[in-house]
């Protein structure tokens, strides 16, 4: 039973660890091409649910400048 218990917490620390990665530009940037794009700040919903008003210039994707504004 112990085991089982370690067992969780670790997948719980790991999911955690991965979801503060996720808010990390670099992260986000998957095909590295120096822009988010919807589908990649798709994985944080925090950037999704404020990507429309971080997107100032409107041409559909956060530039680092752009995504250092995310509250």
């Amino acid at each position: 039973m112990k085991t089982v218990n370690k067992t969780l917490a670790l997948i719980a620390l790991a999911s955690s660890s991965a979801a503060f990665a996720a808010t990390d530009f670099d992260t986000l940037d998957v095909d590295g091409n120096g822009v988010v794009s919807k589908s990649e700040a798709a994985v944080d919903a925090k950037i999704m649910s404020q990507f429309k008003t971080l997107d100032v210039n409107g041409d559909g994707v956060l530039t680092e400048a752009e995504f250092s504004e995310a509250e």
